[in-house]
């Protein structure tokens, strides 16, 4: 037994733990500007950073903002941005646009324009996307915390709400009331653990019933 640890130890090989090798971030006599840590060969596109559609990334045509969106817009497109807007911009533009949010209300910020006002509601789509991109004034930019499919998505339900907050009787579908009656519950309202449950009978047809 002694005979055979010996000859299987005499064939063990530590070459790959002295091998020679860099500290991270340490000096390197190899390369002429003596660093270990080598920068990204020219042109080295990490992966899913390709962003071959340069409109989708920067909402602009050129040197000027775009006009028009990079994707359908459908429902879901929609309800995504209203959930992005109502968590990221409503604090300062109000969930109605009119930028009476609460933290401009209680004097932390100055009040944002309203997106009601005639220069917002003929500013392009672009304009929008660049501002949450790279910021405008005192609000900054939001390339880190949304991104880029969400700006869309958000700028999609800004168009909405600057459409729904300044339409007339003609834009709106045969049938439907300005201002549309009360909904009636059925049973008990709900609590903050669940949703009332609306009485499809008795109330107002919603898009969800119609």
């Amino acid at each position: 037994m002694f005979l055979s640890a010996i000859l299987l130890l005499s064939g063990c090989r530590i070459d790959m733990h002295v091998q020679p090798r860099q500290n991270p971030l340490s000096r390197s006599d190899f390369f002429t500007d003596q660093r270990s840590e080598r920068p990204p060969v020219e042109g080295t596109v990490a992966r899913g950073q390709l962003h071959e559609d340069s409109y989708l990334y920067t909402g602009k045509v050129g040197n000027s903002p775009g006009d028009y969106m990079p994707f359908p817009v459908t429902r879901q497109v929609l309800e995504r941005g209203r959930e992005r807007y109502n968590i990221y911009c409503s604090p300062c533009h109000s969930r109605l646009g009119d930028g009476n949010g609460f933290i401009p209300a209680r004097g932390f910020a100055r009040k944002p324009p309203s997106f009601h006002d005639q220069r917002l509601q003929k500013a392009p789509l672009g304009y929008f996307y660049d501002v949450m991109t790279n910021g405008f004034g005192i609000m900054p930019d939001y390339a880190s915390q949304i991104p880029p499919q969400d700006r869309w998505n958000i700028v999609a339900y800004v168009r909405a709400l600057q459409l729904s907050q300044n339409a007339t009787k003609a834009d709106l579908p045969t049938g439907q009331t300005v201002p549309s009656g009360q909904p009636q519950f059925r049973g008990k309202p709900g609590s903050g653990a669940t949703l009332p449950v609306v009485d499809s009978k008795t109330s107002p047809p919603t898009e969800e019933h119609k």
